[in-house]
């Protein structure tokens, strides 16, 4: 038991002293330890933006399916009984969320036909529930402006891809250069890693310094990152009224939102700092 406690202690305190020694050298080579922050906080500004930006993309999308509605128009000469069993087929269709039925009479000065408008649930199989619809009998033709909704979908889905590839090779550019500059830092420390190899210092102890370090770096570099996200995304909200261009481009709201953006922000840039760190160690000094 004794034993144990001895080595959870020693464990502690090698721990608590390389987090002492990460810190010291961060501000001890604080030129490329800037070098680096810097890096970090000019990347992962560029990712938030394009994190917002596929996020709102994403809620763009969704605002507009939700508002998808078809409208089914029937044959003039339609009885209220048809017009009954056409409204329970429709009902039948998985992808059919609700049905709002409107006589010839209520919408005679607008189409003068018989109607029946109802929403989807899933607007990428929009185009196939119309085609199912007019096979229904009585049913004479079925509009849901097919050629906006499909170049819309398209659009905000070919943006939304787009801007998670530019935040991953971000991610990995930023993780590149991470490596190469913290690699210059380690050679003008190779005198240092050989005398703890000497006295018979393991690799572990030898490079965990360094990956703190990294996480120091990672965290630093995401703290204006997180103060843009959270400031400059509550500004434009306020700004544009939650709006952009028209009522279907509305903003997702800065709260809890722009929380959620800086919590990811902050673990991209831990991870890419430790990373960094651990990779150059690994490769650079072959330890």
């Amino acid at each position: 038991m004794r034993k144990e406690l001895t080595i959870r202690m020693k464990t502690v305190r090698i721990l608590a002293r390389n987090i002492r020694d990460g810190f010291k050298n961060v501000f001890r080579n604080f030129s490329l330890a800037f070098a680096s922050i810097s890096c970090i906080t000019v990347t992962l500004i560029i990712v938030a933006a394009s994190i917002v930006g596929s996020w709102n993309v994403q809620n763009f999308t969704k605002l507009i399916s939700d508002d998808f509605t078809i409208v089914v128009f029937m044959e003039n000469d339609v009885t209220t009984e048809e017009s009954a069993k056409v409204k329970a087929e429709i009902e039948k269709i998985k992808n059919v969320e609700s049905v709002d039925f409107k006589s010839k009479k209520e919408i005679m000065d607008e189409m003068k036909k018989s109607s029946e408008t109802f929403r989807v649930k899933n607007d990428e199989k929009i185009s196939a529930t119309a085609e199912r619809i007019k096979k229904i009998s009585k049913v004479e033709n079925v509009k849901y402006g097919e050629g906006m909704v499909d170049s819309m979908v398209s659009i905000f889905n070919i943006i939304k891809y787009v801007l998670m590839v530019i935040v991953i090779a971000l991610v990995v550019v930023t993780a590149f250069l991470i490596v190469n500059t913290i690699k210059i830092t380690i050679f003008s420390r190779q005198e240092e890693i050989e005398i703890k190899r000497l006295v018979g210092a393991s690799n572990f102890s030898i490079k965990q310094p360094f990956v703190i370090e990294g996480l120091i770096i990672g965290t630093l570099g995401s703290i204006i990152p997180i103060i843009v996200t959270i400031y400059g995304y509550s500004i434009l909200y306020e700004k544009t009224g939650g709006k952009l261009f028209s009522q279907f481009i509305k903003l997702v709201k800065p709260f809890p939102f722009s929380l959620y953006v800086s919590g990811l922000l902050m673990i991209i840039g831990v991870l890419v700092g430790m990373y960094g760190s651990n990779k150059a160690v690994r490769k650079y000094l072959k330890i």
